[in-house]
């Protein structure tokens, strides 16, 4: 039986250096949630939070060493099911799993207080998406994509905000950025999806998506092109849909790796759709500050996956005999390893730090903007 985050040193010795105490004053604004007694688990103080965060990170230790890698190759071999009706059918142990993530509280694991969220710092996400990674790199494609509940809490309307984060927290729903198509992959300035908007003001999305990460969650962020007359990301808006009939998945990618994770085909009919923000400032805004965390998130999970290779490479070292021992005593050897063990701690050292940055960044615009509430 392995914990992910108590079989870890390292990631316990830079939560013990790092300073942890000053992100969480910043985060909970002043400890007004538990004292208004509007949430009944907000953190009363300094040492309260900090004392959360750890037993947090010890509740996604537990559950990624023990229930998450255990399936990881089934699930790997297994996949998902594409059905005729244009839905996804997850894998019984991915459904599973992000069962036991809801049932933990952690799928609204950056998510203020009042939506229901555990209103954790992204240094802290970003050990938990390690974590996750290293026993399930597939999962933390799920997992790793709170990302989109972040963007409709920093972006959306009231009206929005209230009816969908709530849902995320409690893992009713899981999401998707629905950004790339078959002819714009890096480059999203070419989008041609349509948003077209009726006279009484609803809008309407037609076109096709390819390559998208869980493109079968029930709640899509899409960016589509609402200025026909504009062809650079100008004319880009960002879209919330919810998963209908006039949205169905057309092909599951046949990836080399990570098939737990659903990489769809999207097809568009004229479906439903709430613009959020403003328009065109999809592309430019929204969608840059969505990336910009995501690329937080995929440093987070390569450090993961780098553990998890790193800890099969030292374990073999140690059993296979060659010359009368282990291979680990021979030089060649043990400097490729402990090289490894190196390079997995700089790379932590650095994520960690650059999330403890953005947390920073973060906190203090909402305090200059809102006053820290």
């Amino acid at each position: 039986m392995a914990n992910f985050f108590l079989d870890n040193e390292d990631i316990q010795f830079l939560f013990s250096h790092i300073d942890v105490s000053e992100l969480a004053r910043l985060q909970e604004g002043g400890f007004v949630h538990a004292s208004a007694d509007t949430c009944d688990h907000a953190p009363i103080s300094v040492a309260d939070a900090v004392d959360n965060y750890r037993r947090i990170l010890e509740i996604v230790g537990d559950l990624a060493g023990n229930t998450f890698a255990p399936r990881a190759e089934q699930v790997d071999r297994e996949g998902n099911q594409l059905n005729e009706d244009g839905t996804v059918t997850l894998h019984p142990l991915v459904a599973d799993n992000i069962r036991r993530l809801a049932q933990a509280d952690l799928m609204g694991f950056t998510l203020p207080h009042r939506y229901g969220g555990l209103n954790c710092p992204n240094l802290v996400y970003s050990m938990a998406i390690e974590m996750v990674s290293r026993a399930d790199a597939s999962l933390m494609n799920i997992f790793g994509l709170q990302g989109i509940a972040e963007t409709i809490a920093a972006f959306a309307s009231d009206e929005i905000k209230d009816e969908y984060l709530p849902r995320f927290a409690r893992g009713e729903v899981t999401g998707a950025m629905v950004l790339t198509e078959p002819d714009a992959g890096s480059d999203l300035q070419a989008v041609r999806l349509r948003a077209t908007q009726s006279a009484d003001g609803d809008w309407r999305l037609h076109g096709v998506k390819r390559f998208i990460t869980n493109g079968c969650g029930e709640v899509l962020l899409t960016l589509a092109r609402s200025e026909p007359e504009m062809s650079d990301g100008r004319g880009l808006s960002l879209f919330i849909s919810e998963r209908n009939e006039r949205i169905r998945v057309r092909h599951l990618e046949n990836k080399l790796g990570i098939h737990g994770s659903p990489t769809c085909e999207l097809v568009y009919d004229d479906a439903p759709a709430q613009l959020i923000g403003e328009r065109q400032r999809g592309l430019v805004t929204y969608v840059m500050a969505l990336m910009n965390g995501a690329r937080v998130g995929i440093a987070a999970q390569s450090l993961g996956i780098a553990e998890a290779a790193y800890r099969v490479a030292r374990t073999y070292a140690h059993t296979r005999k060659q010359f009368g021992g282990p291979i680990e005593r021979l030089p060649a050897v043990a400097e490729m390893v402990i090289d490894m063990k190196i390079e997995i701690e700089a790379a932590r050292a650095l994520i960690y730090e650059t999330s403890r940055v953005c947390d920073l960044e973060n906190t203090n615009l909402r305090v200059l903007e809102f006053g820290g509430v």
